[in-house]
């Protein structure tokens, strides 16, 4: 048992958009984040991230990367999506070999908890089924069941899913959020706009100072600074409120760091909290 928090940023993937896609509002066509009749030159290739959380109370791995699938075929994993996204997984990135690296086992993993169901955050939930339990928000399970095209239910079939409400705690950008452990030591907080159901992560030490795992709220520290929504919203309008409020808990000087999945300037590094 260790009296400390340690977060293990991890890249687990790349992923090749247009440019629009995490920066919306800096391009004047509205459909320019989809890449439809735009050239090379408007692609760009960003780091998607993984956090693995050694916590006293047990493991946690936050959203799981790409599948090895995408080493061999986008197509067989994404379909249409390919549009969107294209996948890069080099050796040696998948999340079940990351976490070998450091000396894990799916299995040992107490809780997978998924931001949202979006492909690039559950590809390779496959290659980690095997955690005691995966969780994702209620309301996120429900649009992601029923909205096919945006998602894609066969990436999590035969994975045994189990959902959590938010309670009104009050805290976060629509007052909703989720304690892990019942502590504050790590928090699911709703923070929609890019996916409905969608859950920034908060991990607080036991001296009140935190890092926050912002998820796509926006696609890099520059999002939230700038006001920068991503390409993707269900509404536009919570992504705003979402960023403002991402915005403000980075400035707060309890805050160690904050991260945002898909930011080139974020490498992997390791955060220590005590608990």
């Amino acid at each position: 048992m260790t009296d400390q928090i340690k977060i293990h940023v991890l890249h687990t993937g790349l992923v090749k958009v247009d440019k629009a896609l995490p920066f919306h509002g800096l391009y004047r066509n509205p459909l320019a984040f989809t890449g439809l009749f735009r050239s090379e030159k408007n692609q760009t290739t960003l780091p998607v991230s993984s956090y693995l959380i050694e916590h006293p109370r047990g493991l946690i791995l936050i959203d799981t990367g790409w599948n090895k699938q995408i080493r061999t075929s986008n197509w067989k994993e994404l379909g249409l999506q390919v549009q969107i996204n294209t996948g890069y997984l080099p050796t040696g990135w998948a999340v079940d070999e990351r976490m070998k690296a450091l000396g894990h086992r799916p299995e040992d993993l107490d809780y997978v908890l998924l931001s949202h169901l979006h492909c690039d955050h559950v590809s390779g939930l496959k290659h980690v089924a095997n955690a005691k339990k995966i969780l994702v928000s209620a309301p996120e399970w429900r649009v992601a069941n029923h909205t096919p095209m945006v998602y894609l239910p066969s990436e999590w079939h035969g994975v045994n899913v189990q959902t959590y409400e938010y309670q009104n705690t009050g805290f976060g950008p629509t007052g909703e959020s989720y304690d892990i452990f019942g502590d504050g030591s790590v928090l699911q907080i709703h923070t929609a706009g890019h996916a409905t159901g969608m859950s920034a992560t908060l991990v607080r030490g036991c001296d009140g100072r935190y890092v926050l795992l912002a998820a796509d709220v926006g696609y890099a520290n520059r999002s939230w600074e700038e006001m920068l929504t991503p390409g993707i919203c269900t509404s536009r309008k919570a992504a705003i409120t979402s960023l403002g409020w991402v915005r403000e808990m980075a400035h707060d000087p309890n805050c160690i760091e904050a991260l945002a999945n898909h930011d080139t300037n974020t490498d992997q590094h390791v955060i220590t909290l005590p608990y």
